[in-house]
């Protein structure tokens, strides 16, 4: 379960935002996980509470949205979503795709008292 790391590391970078930022207290932490991303965000939000312990955001909620992972068709230059359709295109039916979006992880806001 790597989330736990990758957790430590993301509390690292926004208490380091508020030490900078001369922040106290910090309300809500909003991530975005794509879909294709290696994060499962059940995974995060379980492990949340023993990545925060000891630090400023104590006492915070984690919210998390997941980006959609799409691709477009190489044959036919639709914009389709991957998980929905299961790796092929919906309107030409062809498996040649390019990933646009879905990897992506990102700290989204930092919601400060």
């Amino acid at each position: 379960m790597h989330e736990i790391g990758v957790l430590f590391e993301v509390v690292k970078s926004v208490e380091q935002f508020a030490k900078e930022n001369d922040v106290e207290k910090i309300e809500t932490l909003v991530l975005q996980i794509g879909e294709l991303s290696s994060m499962i965000p059940k995974y995060m939000k379980t492990l949340y509470p023993a990545a925060i312990e000891d630090t400023i955001l104590v006492g915070s909620k984690l919210e998390i949205e997941i980006l959609p992972a799409n691709a477009l068709c190489r044959d036919c230059n639709k914009v389709f979503n991957l998980m929905e359709n299961k790796g092929i295109c919906p309107i030409c039916g062809k498996k040649d795709f390019e990933i646009l979006s879905g990897k992506e992880f990102y700290i989204k806001e930092i919601v400060c008292c």
